[in-house]
């Protein structure tokens, strides 16, 4: 069966129907690849830069006769790999998607080989970059977008999850940011993806909602451009920012216990270190009084100093960004129960849409 050359709006369809291998090295699958692909280097990093170097220094033909020779020792190894993925994602068929940087000679090479072996290949024209392409596209695109907002300590992100379980199109920004946001967001969660990584993963969800249901809207948590160390891309977060506003408001011992219980497991020093990170913000004689309440075990009253801090940078950004554009929705909430929260964020919305 001949390989089938796809374009990147099919390849994507595909690539949440069967394994996509990226035959890029390790280091450029490490750096930033398309969601759920395997990784499945065709040339090691070090062998990738001794072909490029052969084809800057010497030549084109130099350069290939290098790779055929690397990729010649290895051709048994890569079937057994490829049937090895197929095992372990139950897939029923022998089909796989291939991709390099441009739909080279990686690609064509390794596409080649798996077709002969009997797998059908689905070869993404134009490569990663094809869809690093799309992916950027998506971000052009319009969305209804509900937005999630309240002071800290609200349990937002449990809401979303609530959200979630209910069938509702939900996007964590958070969770693919791997970031809270604040100054404790990194504490507990695995270290945060690359910028272009973060902009795939969004993408992604971002399609999946759509092309399931074009009309969806999808609820989302108000959110800062940067979380961490990552950007929101700016044409989505131009829709964010142009959206009314669903603030759940919490009140404010209800929040504090829910930081308390929260953020109160986790190590002394990683709380010691966020602290640290706002003591300018903070201010000396409520950074060393903070940082002495959480010495000596008083977890609860060193997040009341934290909270305090947290609901005045709010207001205060809000007083910035907030206009006559800017519709805010104050939805009043007993307790930060996301089951409760979620109800009350969609009994708003199918009011609203009924009027």
């Amino acid at each position: 069966m001949p390989v089938i050359k796809t374009d990147i709006s099919d390849f994507v369809k595909l690539s949440r129907q069967i394994p996509v291998l990226d035959v890029r090295s390790p280091g450029e699958y490490l750096h930033a690849h398309l969601p759920g692909a395997f990784s499945f280097p065709i040339f090691s990093n070090e062998e990738r830069k001794e072909i490029g170097t052969a084809y800057k220094q010497v030549s084109r033909e130099t350069a290939i006769k290098i790779g055929l020779e690397h990729f010649g020792k290895k051709l048994t190894a890569f079937v057994e790999q490829a049937d090895a993925i197929l095992s372990q994602t139950g897939s029923a068929s022998k089909t796989v998607g291939v991709h390099c940087w441009r739909g080279g000679m990686r690609s064509s090479a390794m596409a080649w080989l798996l077709d002969l072996y009997g797998y059908k290949v689905y070869l993404l024209s134009g490569g990663y970059k094809a869809f690093r392409n799309w992916a950027l596209m998506t971000f052009e695109k319009s969305y209804r977008l509900h937005i999630v907002s309240g002071y800290t300590g609200s349990n937002k992100t449990g809401t979303l999850q609530a959200l979630k379980e209910k069938n509702q199109a939900v996007i964590d920004i958070e969770g693919l940011a791997k970031h809270r946001g604040s100054a404790f967001g990194h504490i507990g969660l695995a270290p945060q993806p690359s910028q272009e990584q973060f902009e795939n993963d969004l993408a992604m969800e971002l399609f999946l909602i759509h092309s399931h249901d074009p009309q969806a809207g999808v609820w989302i948590e108000d959110e800062s451009q940067r979380i961490g160390l990552v950007n929101v891309p700016p044409a989505f977060f131009k829709q964010m920012r142009e959206q009314e506003i669903l603030f759940l408001d919490i009140p404010y011992e209800h929040r504090l216990n829910f930081l308390a219980s929260t953020y109160g497991v986790f190590e002394k020093q990683d709380l010691l270190n966020g602290i640290m990170r706002i003591s300018k913000k903070l201010g000396g004689p409520e950074y060393r009084e903070a940082t002495e309440l959480l010495e000596a075990g008083q977890v609860h009253s060193c997040f009341r100093i934290l909270l305090n801090y947290y609901d005045r940078l709010y207001l205060k950004s809000s007083q910035k960004r907030f206009n006559a554009e800017n519709k805010i929705i104050n939805l009043p909430s007993g307790s930060c129960d996301a089951n409760s929260n979620a109800h009350l964020l969609m009994n708003h919305v199918n009011t609203r849409n009924r009027i």
